[in-house]
């Protein structure tokens, strides 16, 4: 079976990834980084999600000689002019953890109506072969915040995430109904053509 490795140390976001794949019929043993020796990985300084998902991409094939697939995510805040961004997994600095961004966010969203509150999650994800093609597609969730987290599924902002159409955030929908939504899910729908004729050329 063809190994494709996911650039990510994230457990959940590599077995959302998994599961995705899956359920496309992509017959593919799929790992994460923990599953290779350690490498030097690169600093995302890229301004866009798409680059930041480039470098990751392009340096585990570098360093494995296989296939390799790597998003890169974030929230977009209107009230904030597009922050955290790519800035969302370190929101509450160097040593941020899901539970102090989420802690910072809300504090900067005090005395601020719902209704204003709206953002969306946004997923860019490259597909990177050895032979150095590249490729990119992104996916996009709008919805918007809520100040009071609520759910024990998920990671990230999603405890204070309602997706647009929804009444419940994103925290408290079953994983496979998250997936049928996410920005994650449609960039993994969308790169999973391109994976699949990438592993039937191997």
């Amino acid at each position: 079976m063809n190994v494709v490795v996911v650039a990510t140390h994230n457990a959940k976001k590599a077995a959302e990834l998994h599961r995705v794949l899956a359920a496309a019929g992509v017959e593919a043993d799929v790992r994460g980084l923990d599953a290779f020796p350690a490498y030097p990985e690169p600093a995302e300084t890229e301004r866009t999600f798409e680059g930041n998902a480039l470098l990751k991409a392009r340096a585990a094939v570098a360093a494995t000689g296989l296939p390799a697939v790597a998003d890169d995510s974030g929230l977009e805040v209107d009230l904030l002019n597009g922050m955290p961004g790519v800035r969302s997994a370190r929101w509450s600095g160097p040593d941020a953890t899901d539970a102090g961004n989420l802690e910072l966010l809300i504090r900067q969203l005090t005395d601020t109506e719902e209704a204003d509150r709206t953002a969306r999650f946004v997923c860019a994800m490259a597909l990177v072969a050895p032979d150095g093609t590249e490729h990119l597609v992104r996916g996009v969730m709008p919805g918007h915040l809520v100040l009071e987290p609520r759910g024990g599924n998920g990671f990230g902002y999603d405890p204070i995430f309602i997706a647009e159409g929804n009444t419940v955030t994103n925290a408290e929908l079953a994983p496979e109904q998250k997936d049928a939504i996410s920005h994650r899910g449609q960039a993994v729908r969308a790169i999973v053509p391109v994976l699949r004729g990438l592993l039937k050329e191997d």
